[in-house]
């Protein structure tokens, strides 16, 4: 049982969840501490399930529907399902049961997110079949993405709000910025099999400075946000701190030397999002 659990977190790499979930907490805090709403334990976990669920959704839905692309492909053949640790059918059973899980989920939080649960579905889902039609699939996945913020204060607060919707401009331009230097790493195989991103219309070096662009669209919301919260000094030194781990993520990936995307892409980004949102949730309690 362990072996299985093991295997299907593997199948989605559920340690990236690292990358949303704190934005999820800061819309969760903005609605507590920017309204009249209370916190109440089961509304947290509630929301926290609900990025689990959607996410485990869309990463799962991903991984099934590039199957044979990524048994072709040297950097992702022993993904789970082409090296056949994970079964398709039990790949799209996986799915299935996270998409009911997530709707059921949002049914006891309240009418608007319920309503709006199949739309996040359809975003998050949407992704993986983007590549195959547009090199602005980078911007698929950042939508899904950014709807944490947002998502979590919406189920706390019941109402839109212009703050919570500038984090999710913040994770918007982040997550594409980021996925664009990820996706560098495949320009050949990409053109090869007719598959679309930024870095096969642009080429990497440009793609990395189109991704510089945005990253910087990024720092804009995050001081954008300050500026509308009155932001204390807690919430500068985590912005500082999260522009800063942008910056450093864009100067150690060079177009002719990818060798540390990785660390660009998983070490950089989870411990950004960590430290910005314990600045940030700190900082609406003082």
């Amino acid at each position: 049982m362990i072996t299985k659990i093991r295997n299907y977190a593997s199948l989605v790499k559920f340690e990236h969840t690292i990358f949303a979930l704190p934005f999820a907490l800061i819309g969760f805090t903005l609605a507590i501490t920017q309204t009249t709403s209370i916190f109440r334990w089961e509304e947290l976990i509630a929301v926290l399930l609900c990025m689990v669920f959607a996410r485990n959704t869309a990463m799962g839905f991903n991984r099934y529907l590039d199957r044979e692309i990524d048994a072709e492909n040297p950097r992702t053949a022993q993904r789970e399902i082409p090296a056949g640790i994970v079964t398709p059918r039990n790949a799209a059973v996986f799915v299935a049961i996270n998409a009911i899980l997530f709707v059921a989920t949002t049914w006891f939080i309240n009418q608007l997110v319920f309503f709006l649960s199949p739309i996040a579905l359809i975003v998050v889902m949407g992704y993986s079949y983007m590549k195959r039609i547009t090199p602005l699939c980078h911007f698929v996945l950042s939508a899904g993405l950014a709807l944490a913020p947002i998502g979590a204060y919406l189920s706390v607060a019941g109402k839109f709000a212009l703050v919570p919707i500038l984090f999710s401009f913040i994770v918007f331009f982040w997550v594409s910025g980021f996925d664009i230097i990820y996706a560098s790493q495949d320009v050949e195989f990409d053109r090869e099999k007719g598959l679309n991103s930024v870095p096969v219309l642009l080429g990497v070096k440009k793609a990395l400075r189109f991704s510089a662009f945005i990253h910087v669209l990024a720092a804009i919301m995050v001081v954008w946000a300050g500026i509308d919260l009155h932001a204390n000094w807690l919430f500068w030194t985590g912005a500082a701190i999260f522009i800063g781990l942008l910056t450093y993520q864009q100067s150690i990936v060079k177009h002719d030397d990818l060798s540390k995307v990785g660390l660009a892409f998983g070490t950089t980004n989870g411990v950004a999002s960590v430290i910005f949102a314990v600045f940030v949730i700190t900082s609406l309690y003082i």
